[in-house]
């Protein structure tokens, strides 16, 4: 059971160390592309990209019904049957899914182009654009289907070489495009940027199962289940994104739009960069749960593993990020934006519990339990944006971090209960050990920073980090 243990533990430090580095590629190259966009066609190019890409965003979400996560759940257990013939008709009949919903998606988005343009633009000039659009809805369906089939797979090398290569060409097709058509670029790279992703998805799509043939009837029965997860997750992601909005609307109306930059400027240093770690991780962590999904013994040994890892890898991650954080602040902003420094550090000890929650939940989509997923998210969505209000009107920004610690301690309170009283699981105690630890160490690290204690925060931050490395190998080696 140790071997076992041990051979998890590699497979997902693997995968956040293979995904982490493609998702910092992505972003270095989303940085030149806005770099270049900014520097070739000026603000109107970064507003009208912003504008093509969060339609495309909004239909895509809408219109893929959220099977590039939940189809995963099905190709994994159809794996763990050792039924070949299973698993090749699971992957028929999600490719057959992501073709009829991106063709669905790309007509809506035809039909909507005048109402888009009106809307988006307050005129009809760019029905046209919509209409090309609807390209790029098509393509990311399907590509979306070919990442769901290699992570439920687990041809993890795959996905993250179609991520990688997709990203790189994209951007070098993109680059001569903003070059020599500058505002008319605008839609041809977007496009060009889905094709070289779908294009790469294709050419290392998953060739080890022969092509099944599935009927019509077979299809809708055999997809019904991941379809129905896939309605309740995007459900859950949608009353996320609205309390998102409220707040970011209220915030601006309240306090006024230099307030909402410090908020998002914020927000992105907590949840983004260190997200990259824990979505590096889920590329592995959710197929393995899914395949085990029925026997609780496994269960429990696979969640509690998994939060060791998360927990060994976050911890000197969030102390240096708090040590660091007025040079983190000054690479990527300005000095103007040092009134966000306390928010941060509270937000970065919520990172923590963020990290045990993110392990709890995937005990939910494992189990397919669509219901439970959809009321945990509009709960926390819910408790965020009250927070959210409630504690900015009394600390201001430092409110808001202290909002952040606060509803991931609601929302993990939220899940555990789901967790160890629904599905009756549990998790070891080194898990608990290990999580006040890492707590009580970033707390001491925010206090000595508010306190200009900078040499004490700095070997603390030495301390937690040789022994994060030590559990980190013996993990590996267990």
């Amino acid at each position: 059971m140790a071997g076992k243990q041990g051979n998890i533990s590699r497979m997902a430090m693997k995968a956040m160390g293979l995904f982490g580095g493609v998702q910092v590629m992505g972003i270095l190259c989303s940085i030149i592309r806005t770099k270049l966009v900014a520097l070739w066609i000026g603000p109107i190019g970064i507003g009208l990209f912003g504008l093509f890409n969060n339609a495309l965003e909004m239909i895509s979400t809408g219109t893929n019904l959220g099977i590039r996560s939940s189809s995963v759940r099905d190709i994994s257990q159809a794996l763990e049957g050792r039924d070949q013939g299973l698993v090749a008709k699971m992957i028929a009949v999600v490719r057959k899914w992501s073709l009829w919903l991106g063709l669905a998606g790309a007509l809506l988005t035809i039909s909507l182009a005048p109402l888009l343009s009106q809307a988006t633009f307050g005129d009809t000039t760019h029905i046209w654009g919509f209409v090309a659009l609807s390209a790029a809805v098509l393509l990311q369906a399907l590509t979306n289907g070919e990442y769901a089939v290699l992570q439920g797979t687990t041809r993890l090398k795959r996905l993250a070489s179609v991520t990688l290569w997709g990203t790189i060409v994209g951007l070098a097709v993109s680059v001569p495009l903003f070059y020599l058509l500058r505002e008319r670029s605008i839609l041809p790279s977007i496009i060009a940027y889905a094709l070289a992703l779908a294009a790469f998805a294709w050419a290392f799509r998953n060739r080890d199962y022969p092509a099944a043939s599935v009927s019509r009837q077979e299809t809708l029965d055999m997809g019904r289940g991941f379809v129905r997860l896939g309605i309740f997750m995007t459900l859950g992601n949608f009353a996320s994104i609205l309390a998102s909005y409220a707040f970011n609307a209220w915030l601006n109306v309240h306090a006024g739009t230099e307030q909402v930059g410090f908020y998002q400027a914020g927000y992105t240093l907590i949840n983004k960069y260190t997200g990259l770690i824990l979505t590096a991780l889920g590329m592995e962590y959710y197929p393995r749960l899914s395949r085990v999904a029925e026997s609780r013994l496994r269960l429990r040994a696979f969640v509690s593993q998994e939060i060791n890892v998360a927990i060994a890898v976050m911890a000197p991650v969030v102390a240096l990020f708090i040590l660091l954080r007025e040079l983190v602040v000054w690479l990527l902003y300005t000095p103007e934006f040092n009134v966000i420094l306390t928010f941060v550090s509270w937000g970065m000890i919520g990172t923590i519990l963020r990290t045990l929650s993110w392990c709890l939940a995937f005990t939910i989509l494992a189990k397919g339990d669509g219901k439970t997923y959809l009321w945990t998210e509009v709960a926390s969505a819910v408790i965020n944006l009250v927070l959210n209000i409630v504690l900015y009107q009394w600390w201001g920004l430092t409110g808001l971090g202290i909002a952040f610690l606060v509803s991931y301690l609601l929302y993990t309170l939220i899940v555990a209960l789901v967790y160890f009283r629904q599905y009756r699981l549990s998790v070891s105690r080194a898990c608990l050990y290990n999580l006040v630890w890492t707590l009580a160490v970033a707390a001491v690290v925010m206090v000595c920073m508010e306190g200009n204690q900078v040499s004490i925060a700095a070997i603390v931050t030495i301390v937690s980090i040789g022994i994060a490395t030590r559990q980190i190998i013996a993990l590996w080696h267990r």
